[in-house]
């Protein structure tokens, strides 16, 4: 049911209480007419007039529900009682009886249920019935009434013209209630509509303020003067773990756990404090850290309370102290980056130095062994000092467009006539039909794909299947896989894999994979390890590329 419809049920029940009340004092002032002045008015006809009255309004009453869909139903109770208060003004006295003034009931209701239009045509009803009945009154049009009834006849009559005059000022006042009473419902129609406009405004426009509250992603909370919180947001519900019925009039200064000067320089300062962080318990009782901005909250009558917004900045203080960190972590890089350099040169010099003595100087078998034992781990050691460099000081990028299923077969080729591949090591190429184009500097992914495919070999010193291969997963993305069957890798060394120096293999410097990695992440990609120990490894190299996908098949080498 609409409001329209339960306004209009609401003020018929109000026109039916009113003709109620008016049946029931006619009642009571004829029975006490007839007590008091006996033969004044025909009894019988006026309390025959009164029970159907009654008999319409419990009528009125039952077709209640059915108003919305006919309409018409109102005009036919309006005009019932129009006629109803003629019949009764006829019987008791007609221009001189009292009970004209009951017109005036009619034609307010019907401005309240159908404003101008039904107060107009009422009020114009009411005149014209009101009217017949004074010209009947005076051109004996009520014989047949007079002669059943000889108290109509009976009563006394004012001259014709003062009784036209006085008609005609009752007709006037019918037509003036009824023109005043449709103004004033047509201005309170008016007024309702505009209050229900600003109303729906008002709700709007508290509905979208509070989503605007509520999708905040800080923690927003509004305290009285005292500090007892008053609203609480979503977030702030999140950030802190209390649900808002569980602080509603708590003091804020308690439930963050406040500095105990804190209150006091919020409440002397008009501008707010100054960020603060401090460490807070959650009601779960975690702790974290929470940035909190507070001010005063000023309104046209004065200060009313405190804003307070706050943020878990937890996982940003995390990162500052990371970032600073990796700062100090980047200095001491550059650092030793520069000595290993500096190292470099003179161990050239010591090992060039050392060959020509070997070969010039007479040396028995331990010497000679010994100097042996100098040039190789010179040699080692110049290897580790150049993957460091090449770490730690990546080099120059050539970026240029080239196929990356030829650089695929180019180190499939390499491995299998490299001394680390036996007899044992079957190696095996998945590439596409057609070419995989990518733009970046090969020299660096070549360097990718081999040491992957080594590690590979390196992780099957008995032998077995590796599997190099490059498919397009998406128009924008391309995988690079390298797929052995080695021994594996336990998980938990899965996460430090990647970390410098950290090799598994003797033959290596335990750089290989940290230069892959950096140059994954230089190239925007990611690097994916699967491994189980037994079950062999998969390394996953997913990197942007913008080209388009082809059947893939696979070659045997």
């Amino acid at each position: 049911m609409t409001s329209e419809s339960t306004a209009l049920r609401r003020k018929l029940l109000w026109l039916i209480g009113v003709r109620f009340v008016t049946i029931t004092i006619l009642l009571g002032s004829g029975i006490l007419v007839q007590l008091r002045t006996p033969g004044l008015w025909p009894v019988g006809p006026f309390f025959f007039l009164v029970g159907l009255s009654y008999t319409f309004t419990v009528a009125f009453l039952m077709t209640l529900s059915q108003v919305e869909q006919r309409r018409w139903l109102i005009d036919v109770q309006l005009g019932t009682d129009a006629v109803v208060i003629s019949a009764a003004v006829l019987l008791t006295g007609g221009v001189t009886s009292y009970f004209s003034t009951l017109y005036a009931l009619p034609i307010i209701g019907a401005s309240m249920l159908q404003f101008r239009r039904g107060g107009l045509l009422v009020g114009s009803l009411s005149a014209l019935l009101y009217t017949g009945v004074v010209l009947g009154q005076y051109h004996g049009a009520f014989g047949v009434l007079e002669s059943q009834w000889p108290a109509i006849a009976q009563q006394p009559r004012p001259a014709a013209t003062l009784a036209f005059y006085m008609g005609g000022l009752d007709v006037f006042g019918f037509l003036a209630v009824a023109a005043f009473s449709g103004y004033l419902a047509e201005r309170l129609r008016s007024a309702d509509a505009r209050l229900a406009r600003a109303s729906t405004e008002i709700a709007d426009l508290q509905a979208f303020n509070q989503h605007v509250i509520e999708s905040l992603t800080s923690g927003l909370a509004t305290t009285d003067r005292d500090g007892r919180i008053l609203t609480f947001n979503g977030a702030a519900e999140r950030i802190t773990g209390y649900a808002v019925a569980d602080v509603i009039g708590r003091r804020i200064f308690d439930l963050l756990c406040l500095p105990s000067t804190f209150e006091g320089v919020l409440a002397n300062t008009v501008k707010g404090s100054r960020p603060l962080d401090l460490p807070v318990a959650r009601a779960d009782g975690r702790k974290i850290d929470l940035g909190l901005n507070a001010a005063p909250l000023n309104t046209p009558g004065g200060r009313a309370g405190f804003l307070f917004v706050f943020q878990d900045v937890t996982e940003t203080k995390r990162l500052q102290r990371k970032s600073s960190v990796e700062q100090r972590l980047a200095a001491v890089g550059e650092m030793a980056a520069g000595i290993a350099h500096e190292v470099r040169n003179p161990l050239a010099s010591m090992s060039g130095s050392i060959q020509i003595l070997r070969q010039e100087l007479p040396l028995n078998a331990e010497q000679g062994q010994l100097m042996d034992i100098v040039l190789r781990e010179s040699e080692r050691l110049n290897e580790t000092i150049k993957s460091f460099l090449a770490y730690a000081r990546p080099p120059r990028v050539s970026t240029k467009r080239f196929d990356l299923r030829q650089v695929v077969n180019d180190t499939a080729l390499l491995l299998q006539h490299s001394p680390e591949s036996g007899d044992g090591h079957h190696i095996e190429i998945d590439v596409p039909a057609g070419p995989v184009w990518f733009e970046a500097d090969e020299g660096q992914i070549r360097q990718v794909v081999w040491d992957l495919a080594t590690n590979g070999i390196r992780a099957m010193p008995d032998g077995g299947n590796l599997v190099v291969g490059v498919h397009l997963e998406e128009p924008s993305l391309v995988a690079l896989r390298v797929r052995d069957d080695g021994v594996g890798i336990p998980a938990d060394e899965l996460d430090s894999m990647m970390q410098p120096f950290h090799g598994t293999f003797t033959q290596g410097t335990g750089l290989g994979l940290a230069i892959v990695h950096r140059i994954v992440s230089d190239h925007g990609g990611d690097l994916q390890v699967t491994s189980a120990p037994g079950a062999g490894t998969t390394v996953c190299v997913r990197l942007p590329v913008s080209t388009t996908a082809h059947p893939s098949h696979k070659q045997v080498g």
